[in-house]
């Protein structure tokens, strides 16, 4: 029982440097994006927890991809390179009308250890629209992320 107790305290004791946090959010522009996930520092840097979603004020796609939620699911390609910060985010509707967001996220070193700048890519696609018609919407801007 006594190596119990010493192994737990031991454990508790030891530096907590295995993970960190991992953040975007865009700087301005028709489509707001957040993404907020855990982050290990271990081989690749695998992320955990990863939550994001996007909105964009256009009314030629449906609601669904007007405002879209992410999960680790949604996150097909990552990755974290020496000043490179990258990331495809990727999502279809659930409904028998094909939709889909893509987000697609380049950044690099800004100076410090935490922060990264650069630009995401946004497309969503609606093959039914609003309008009846497929409808595609893009968008291009400045995006701001974290890693800790």
């Amino acid at each position: 029982m006594r190596f119990i107790i010493l192994a737990a305290a031991l454990a508790a004791a030891a530096p907590a440097h295995a993970s960190g946090g991992l953040w975007c959010d865009n700087v301005g522009g028709p489509v707001k994006i957040s993404i907020q996930s855990g982050v290990t520092r271990g081989m690749g840097f695998p992320v955990f927890d990863f939550r994001a979603s996007s909105e964009v004020d256009n009314a030629t796609i449906g609601d669904d991809l007007r405002k879209t939620t992410f999960d680790g699911g949604n996150l097909p390609q990552y990755w974290s390179h020496g000043e490179n910060l990258n990331m495809v985010l990727y999502r279809e509707r659930d409904t028998d009308i094909f939709g889909s967001v893509e987000i697609i996220i380049l950044t690099m070193a800004a100076g410090d250890d935490i922060e990264y700048s650069g630009t995401y890519s946004f497309t969503a696609y609606d093959a039914g629209g609003n309008n009846g018609q497929g409808s595609t919407v893009t968008h291009t801007g400045k995006i701001s992320c974290g890693v800790e």
